[in-house]
């Protein structure tokens, strides 16, 4: 299991430079600015509300307390992507894989967010219902090209 002080160490043992945690990050904020446009444009042509439901923080109690923007949920889905992108660039370098297994991983570990995140919609009025299946199939294409885009990127850097 990965743990903040895994990914400290072997960034100071020179596994992840500098440098590839900030290509992570670009990947990261590209790849998620991507899939938030990507929901943005889905919800307005088709209503279904996947966009909200992306930038959707309802159910985290000490967030309740703020005003929150779109901005605000907006930069909160960017930090999550940047995190998620260090954190398989950290697997990938562990791992030597070569392209296809990182593509593959990418795509893999993105979907199963989409998946795991789904059901967030059940603590929420705002959002799509939990037996929308085209919300849910929106929902999955949208997270697999996040995946194929952050893994693009992922391969062509490391």
């Amino acid at each position: 299991m990965l743990d903040s002080r895994a990914i400290f160490l072997s960034w100071e043992c020179g596994e992840m430079s500098k440098k590839h945690i900030l290509q992570a990050t670009m990947a990261g904020v590209v790849s998620g600015i991507f899939l938030g446009l990507f929901f943005k444009f889905a919800q307005t042509v088709t209503e279904i509300k996947v966009y909200t439901l992306l930038l959707n923080v309802d159910y985290v109690p000490i967030l309740q307390s703020f005003r929150r923007s779109e901005t605000f949920e907006f930069s909160l889905h960017l930090i999550i992507s940047i995190l998620l992108s260090i954190v398989i660039l950290y697997i990938i370098q562990s791992k030597g894989w070569g392209n296809r297994e990182k593509i593959t991983f990418t795509i893999f570990v993105s979907v199963a967010v989409g998946i795991i995140l789904y059901p967030t919609t059940l603590l929420s009025e705002r959002t799509p219902a939990f037996t929308d299946m085209y919300a849910f199939l929106l929902w999955l294409v949208g997270h697999l090209i996040y995946g194929v885009l952050l893994g693009s990127m992922i391969r062509e850097k490391w």
